[in-house]
């Protein structure tokens, strides 16, 4: 007798690693916080995968966007697609794509085994394993979302209590993150805000909802979708944006 489709499925998915079936995975902040769309994949709206949300940490959440087939492994192209998705240029999506997969297939992978993935493969439930030094503390070690760190970020960093932060602010937040001896972090943590900033910046800030939503990894549903719309996503910042500050700067200085 066949196999039911979702049996196949489920079959085809990568195993939680055992250390993961051991994390408490509604502790510090808890994971409240899901995705907020039926979505979970491109175009996917499999009643199965929304019941299985709660499986996920909130920093396997952030990460699923970029894993159109829910099998828990995101390749290259997969990345690259997600970035163009997201209106990011060729450039770009390609370069985040090398630097992503270069520096993180390897963490991920650990999850399960020491030999290398040959095709540089993220592994979601693995992700926990790819944490680097001089971040946020958003996540914790196990990948679950801390609120009140959250919290504090603001509190600490939102000079004029506008619940925004500033392109300033973003830096003084990062400077201050900074462990000693701890260059890859340091670049991590830039690329990583940088890049936040470039997608969801508003009037040259990043909002507080916002934010949130690209920890839980939401907000790159939406974004798609208002793209795949022909509505365009209204925020961010990109090359249009440039010429724009460059015309205004040609026109104070007539």
């Amino acid at each position: 007798m066949p196999k039911p489709k979702s049996q196949k499925v489920a079959a085809k998915r990568t195993q939680v690693p055992p250390i993961a079936t051991r994390l408490e995975r509604t502790g510090p902040g808890g994971n409240s916080i899901t995705l907020t769309t039926s979505n979970l994949t491109n175009g996917d709206t499999d009643s199965e995968k929304t019941q299985e949300q709660d499986n996920y940490t909130v920093l396997e959440q952030h990460i699923r966007y970029w894993d159109p087939k829910g099998d828990g492994k995101i390749t290259p192209l997969n990345t690259y697609n997600g970035f163009r998705g997201l209106g990011f240029n060729i450039l770009f999506s390609f370069l985040a794509m090398a630097i992503i997969h270069f520096a993180f297939s390897y963490p991920t992978r650990l999850a399960y085994s020491y030999i290398p993935d040959p095709f540089f493969r993220i592994y979601v439930h693995g992700i926990y394993k790819a944490k680097h030094g001089s971040s946020t503390g958003v996540y914790d070690s196990e990948g679950r979302f801390v609120g009140q760190v959250f919290n504090n970020m603001f509190s600490k960093w939102d000079n004029d209590k506008d619940g925004a932060l500033g392109l300033k602010d973003l830096f003084e937040m990062m400077h201050a993150n900074r462990d000693v001896m701890d260059p890859f972090g340091w670049c991590a943590a830039f690329l990583e805000l940088g890049t936040t900033w470039l997608l969801i910046q508003k009037d040259g800030k990043v909002y507080k909802e916002d934010l949130r939503r690209v920890y839980d990894g939401s907000i790159f549903y939406k974004i798609r979708d208002d793209i795949d719309s022909g509505k365009g996503w209204e925020q961010g910042f990109g090359p249009r944006d440039l010429g724009k500050l460059f015309l205004k700067k040609i026109a104070v200085s007539l």
